[in-house]
């Protein structure tokens, strides 16, 4: 994502943002609190084809939406709680995983890394509770762990192709 800021004089402030999908969206924070929110044609990035107005109140709630404080997706791409130094992550396994149709014995994830395998949860939301080492690792699983953070950050190279 690429954000950049410009001063309006006498108006407020311009944040322009292209966001990592292509979207192009401009937004004007005036100095009296209102915010207008201009999204912008992918294929004329000067040619507005919404725009939206908000007062500062209005502003400030779709901020919090937005921001996730009002409501938690229940299945993010990567999630991570830290208990002291225990650290519980949730990998997603892509297509292309190079970790996909191997056991969790093969891939020796508990020698090589010191994380512990908690559960997989399956695409079709089936679950693995406390998997053992013949479950083999499918594409679009999530594999939720348990380690101190290098534990994790060594799973997560073994999972992605990087090795251990």
């Amino acid at each position: 994502m690429d954000i950049r800021e410009t001063d309006l004089p006498g108006v407020g402030r311009k944040y322009r943002i292209l966001t990592r999908s292509g979207d192009r969206l401009v937004v004007v924070v005036h100095d009296d609190g209102r915010r207008e929110l201009y999204h912008f044609d992918y294929e004329d990035p000067e040619d507005s084809i919404s725009m939206i107005t908000l007062d500062d109140d209005e502003a400030r709630s779709i901020a919090a939406i937005v921001g996730g404080m009002t409501y938690k997706p229940r299945t993010l791409e990567s999630i991570e709680i830290a208990l002291n130094d225990l650290v519980i992550e949730w990998f997603k396994l892509e297509c292309r995983s190079p970790c996909v149709g191997i056991s969790i014995g093969a891939l020796e994830i508990r020698r090589h890394t010191g994380a512990t395998v908690l559960a997989i949860v399956e695409r079709d939301q089936s679950k693995h509770i406390a998997p053992g080492p013949e479950v083999v690792l499918s594409a679009e699983c999530m594999l939720i762990a348990a380690g101190e953070r290098e534990n994790l950050k060594a799973l997560k190279r073994i999972l992605t192709g990087g090795e251990a």
